[in-house]
């Protein structure tokens, strides 16, 4: 029998928290939640719970005794995709006897999250094997791509400034469209043209009157345009046309408004803005703010949502107005079927959000409050006007009802009054004018440019979008420039131009569009989700071949732009191989280059890099270099280039994130073995000689930083952990002796003779840092930066890696997820 107990699972602990309040009607006693039988375990993914297999542990400890699940996770396609997995983690299965529900919902007000309730449905397979198609297929392409890439023009160029020369099926179409605009600007060529513009005197108004023919590239035609003009002198009113029109309120807003908004009139970048948007969604302070939608449900509670803003101190006194004299229903706007528009849901301050967070939330409630007031209304009135045979035109405005626009000035119609004319009216003209202009080119796309173009075009999701545009801007292929502009990078515009010289297809968004399309079916369950992968990556197996056997077409265009490796860079230490002076090559990514070999060892990143003291790798002579990271509290550290790149103990490179980027086992992103993970046995350099004892925050060992003097500390080897050891002291130094207590290595220390604690001058002393009383009572623990991601757990530091490392040899034999799989690629 299944147990009666029920487990609900939330992606936010915020939104576990609201959750919980609901169901328990706060009677919230820490997870477990009891309103009355059967009990309630309601858990969300912990932050620390980072890595697959601690999320995977937790979910399946949390669920053992409990019967039916309810997964609360966002209501898109990406949530739907969590649900599988939650459910693969908990371990359902027909013989569990668990059922399994899902709830919907578009906020977390209590109204919204009984309805839920009242309303669980099954997960939906057919949307989460959508996201799986889209993640296998991106991974694969994107990877043997960028990979390819990335060694192939690193190894040739030193000033390209990027880590990475990246591809993506989505990321690439984004960067064309700004490519594209870029070659527009840049093989625009200006034009002059003339108009001719005449002036009037109308009781007391001097108005200027455009010319119907607009424009003429023709300045002798023209010349005889004005003449004629300036001979007849007088004008006549032909017909006065008064209209009245309207601008009509906003739809809803969805998301990609949202962003476009977010970036041309408050200045955030769309992921900024989409950061901001989910914690104020989080909060309860909006509804979920990834939605297509434009369109309100029938059901949808536009009088409760505009109650909830009635006192608010900034528009509360408009939404009493509008309550009063009746709100309007929306206009039809698009229903996609996910989730309602981008709605306010609890009324705030500047003061309860930040001033970010308060320009955002104040926008999504004035754009809620125009879409259910009044449309503007306006008369239109054009008088049309002849003289030599030529036709001139003004126009006026005058508004009679503000409308939406008085929550929304920013979209007022601009009046422009006009002076009384009648028709058959004689005016003589005061002034005649033949101005002179230049055509001019578009300007850089901008963000809210791009984002009508990605949508337009089917590049990415409403999820997606504002990843993929901050990836191009991470990687330097464009640059946000004043107004949030996007101008390409040489490296970038290199890249587009390579791609439409081999393979149009790779930077245009047509490809990618066809495979939205295909994910979509799969989503409706009108495709098999094989079929559609195994279809689109042998499209791209094919494309990828004659990419690679075409390079050197695009290697041409990086020759021309670029500086080659040995032309590039700063002198710096020697090859072990050939005892050669290597460069230092600075821009991203760091590292260092041996001519005479022509090899590339690549270095860590974000810091500064120096010799150290002209000392040498007993493994392989490569002289040691000196890694400091940037700030007060950022670590340093030795290091061997050559073992940097090819780690001499296996273990090394897999424990600590190395992963290579192609044959040559250079590393991609420069994570490595530096010499305090070297378990070299004599090595003065070595974990063995420097490290001093375990890191009690998690399983590294805490190691004396060489070169911090006089500020002496110890940093850990894997997390952000530092020990303040005795300032101003002349050295401090490992031994090689143990604490027979606790096994830590002991510490020599010369004290300045000034400030020396020891009794009558001295100034040498010997102990452990963990067991002796004067020691302990000197030091001091705080975190500082760490080039490693930390990682979980607690161990025994370095009496845990001894015997833990051997040469190299045989792999460590992971278990890897078929999907992801390169094996057939």
């Amino acid at each position: 029998m299944a147990s009666n107990k029920v487990i609900m699972v939330a992606e936010k602990p915020s939104i576990a928290l609201s959750i919980a309040s609901v169901l328990s009607r706060g009677q919230i006693f820490l997870k477990n939640i009891k309103i009355g039988q059967p009990l309630i375990l309601l858990i969300f993914f912990k932050p620390q719970f980072k890595r697959q297999k601690q999320i995977q542990r937790h979910l399946s400890q949390e669920a053992r005794g409990y019967g039916n699940l309810v997964l609360w996770l966002d209501c898109d396609r990406e949530g739907e995709n969590i649900c599988f997995e939650v459910m693969d983690c908990i371990g359902h299965s027909n013989e569990t006897r668990r059922r399994i529900y899902r709830a919907r919902f578009s906020s977390v007000t209590e109204k919204d999250i009984l309805k839920a309730m009242d309303n669980l449905v099954e997960p939906n397979k057919d949307e989460a094997l959508a996201v799986d198609a889209r993640q296998e297929i991106d991974l694969k392409v994107g990877v043997a791509f960028t990979r390819f890439q990335t060694s192939f023009f690193q190894g040739k160029y030193g000033n390209l400034d990027s880590r990475v020369i990246s591809y993506g099926p989505c990321q690439t179409p984004t960067l064309g469209f700004c490519v594209q605009r870029y070659l527009q600007i840049n093989t625009f060529k200006p034009e002059k043209f003339w108009a001719v513009r005449p002036y009037i005197m109308q009781k007391g108004y001097e108005l200027q009157l455009e010319w119907e023919r607009n424009k003429l590239f023709d300045y002798d035609v023209a010349v005889m345009f004005q003449k004629l003009v300036m001979e007849d002198g007088i004008l006549e009113v032909t017909e006065i046309v008064e209209k009245q029109e309207s601008k009509s309120r906003p739809s809803g807003l969805n998301t990609v408004n949202l962003l476009k908004v977010a970036s041309s009139a408050l200045g955030f970048g769309p992921q900024m803005a989409m950061q901001v948007a989910e914690r104020l969604y989080t909060q309860g302070f909006i509804s979920y703010p990834r939605t297509e939608s434009t369109a309100y449900p029938s059901s949808f509670d536009f009088r409760g949502t505009l109650g909830a803003q009635v006192n608010n101190p900034t528009w509360g006194s408009y939404v009493q107005r509008l309550l009063a004299d009746g709100y309007q229903k929306p206009r039809s706007g698009t229903d996609v079927g996910d989730h309602p528009p981008v709605t306010p849901l609890r009324s705030a301050t500047e003061d309860m959000l930040g001033n970010d967070a308060w320009r955002l939330y104040e926008y999504i409630c004035t754009h809620f409050m125009g879409t259910v007031s009044p449309d503007c209304k306006y008369v239109r009135t054009k008088v049309e006007f002849s003289i030599g045979g030529e036709f001139f035109h003004c126009v006026g405005h005058r508004v009679l009802v503000k409308g939406f626009t008085s929550i929304m000035p920013w979209l007022a119609v601009t009046e422009k009054n006009l002076p009384q004319f009648t028709k058959g009216e004689k005016i003589e003209v005061s002034q005649v004018d033949l101005h002179e202009g230049m055509t001019s080119p578009p300007d850089y796309l901008s963000e809210s440019e791009l984002i009508s173009l990605m949508e337009k075009n089917g590049i990415g999701t409403d999820a997606s979008i504002s990843v993929h545009i901050n990836n191009i801007c991470e990687r330097n292929y464009v640059q946000v420039l004043a107004g949030r502009k996007l101008g390409p990078t040489a490296l970038g515009i290199t890249l587009i131009r390579g791609y439409q010289c081999i393979d149009p297809d790779l930077c245009l968004p047509d490809i990618r569009s066809f495979i939205e399309q295909q994910i979509t079916l799969v989503a409706k369950g009108q495709a098999d989700h094989f079929r559609v992968v195994q279809h689109v990556l042998q499209q791209f197996r094919q494309k990828y071949s004659y990419f690679v056997k075409q390079i050197e077409n695009m290697d041409a265009l990086f020759e021309a732009q670029f500086s080659p490796l040995a032309d590039s860079g700063r002198v710096l230490s020697k090859c072990g191989k050939c005892l050669r002076y290597m460069k230092h090559i600075s821009t991203q990514p760091s590292r260092l280059y041996c001519n005479t070999c022509e090899e590339v060892y690549y270095l860590p990143q974000k810091g500064s890099i120096k010799l150290y003291k002209e000392l040498t790798c007993p493994l392989d002579n490569f002289e040691l270099l000196i890694f400091s990271m940037p700030g007060p509290d950022g670590k340093s550290f030795p290091l061997c280039p050559y073992c940097y790149n090819s780690p001499p103990f296996e273990g090394i490179d897999t424990l600590f994130g190395a992963v290579k980027s192609g044959p040559s086992s250079q590393l991609g992103k420069g994570a490595g073995m530096p010499c305090f993970l070297c378990p070299h046995p004599t090595c003065r350099h070595s974990l063995i000689a420097q490290g001093v004892c375990a890191c009690p925050e998690c399983s590294g060992t805490l190691v004396l930083d060489p070169v911090s003097a006089p500020k002496w500390r110890l940093c850990c080897n894997m997390c952000n952990f530092l020990v303040l050891l005795p300032e101003g002291a002349h050295q401090i130094s490992t031994t090689r002796e143990r604490c027979p207590e606790c096994d830590s290595t002991i510490l020599e220390v010369d004290f300045n003779k000034k400030t020396t604690p020891l009794e009558n001058g001295e100034t040498l002393y010997t102990g452990c840092i963990l067991c002796d009383e004067l020691l302990h009572s000197l030091v001091e623990m705080k975190y500082g930066k760490s080039f490693f991601k930390r990682l979980g757990g607690r161990g025994r530091g370095r009496g845990s890696r001894r015997g833990g490392y051997r040469g190299r040899g045989r792999g460590t034999g992971k278990k890897v997820d078929p999907k992801m799989s390169f094996r057939d690629f």
